[in-house]
């Protein structure tokens, strides 16, 4: 179903006012707490493609951290993945486990972050896969508040496929000043050994990218909003139109409060 875009920010925005989310973590013994976030976007992009046929989504995500670095949670969003005679995925549920590391007395205090996620697609199991990742993110490089990240991530099972893949992505972002808008950049590469994302050419690796602006709301903490461009370098020529739209350049723009 296809919803306007002022209903997606009023949807969002009344839930933001009657929904009881706290502004301030609870407070957990043993070192323990505990985070979250829920958006709606006018487009689930993963990687610059599209898991929703460019349709809206909301996603939702819990995360419990230890004193330690180690944290765990779990995502979820809506999708629509067709696979085949198993149907059409509607859901995917991501669990994941971490640890993260961040050294102080470094320049640029650079962060270290290993884990491993779990993509599951509940009734369509032979879509879910292992992926693990390690990234170094780092803080004030050129300007105070902005941020510099970078990521490996490896799977041998690339959507159930019994395929290795590699993903390779590099963000930046920067405020502008202190009026609470900030720029946001992307870049990312993926390759495996025998998916063909081209059909034709049947290439196996692609980039994607993304470049937008960000804004914090200050009246409600936790609140922001993003218009970005997100898009891939596929090749779409004679490809239907469904999967030409959800990997070429496209504005995707999303709503999200954190608690």
């Amino acid at each position: 179903m296809k919803f306007t875009l002022k209903a997606l920010s009023l949807a969002l925005v009344t839930s933001v006012s009657t929904v009881a989310f706290a502004d301030e973590a609870p407070a957990l013994p043993f070192g323990l707490e505990f985070s979250g976030s829920a958006a709606m976007t006018t487009d689930y992009r993963f990687r610059g493609m599209s898991q929703t046929e460019n349709d809206p989504a909301v996603q939702v995500g819990f995360q419990l951290d230890h004193a330690s670095g180690l944290y765990a949670g779990v995502w979820g969003s809506n999708v629509y993945i067709a696979n085949g005679d198993a149907g059409v995925a509607h859901l995917e549920l991501d669990p994941y486990l971490g640890y993260a590391k961040t050294f102080e007395g470094v320049a640029g205090k650079p962060t270290l972050d290993v884990g491993v996620y779990y993509y599951a697609y509940p009734g369509n199991s032979d879509l879910n896969f292992v992926e693990y990742y390690a990234g170094v993110g780092f803080e004030g490089l050129i300007t105070e508040g902005d941020s510099l990240s970078t990521s490996v991530n490896y799977t041998n099972d690339y959507l159930g496929l019994d395929i290795d893949a590699w993903y390779l992505g590099l963000g930046y972002t920067i405020p502008f000043a202190d009026t609470g808008f900030s720029g946001i950049a992307n870049i990312g590469y993926t390759t495996t050994d025998k998916y063909y994302f081209d059909a034709a050419s049947k290439d196996d690796s692609y980039w994607d990218w993304k470049a937008g602006v960000a804004y914090e709301f200050k009246s409600i903490e936790g609140f922001s909003a993003e218009l970005a461009a997100v898009g891939t370098n596929i090749e779409t020529k004679n490809t239907p139109s469904t999967y030409k739209r959800g990997v070429e350049t496209g504005a995707v723009f999303t709503l999200t409060k954190s608690f």
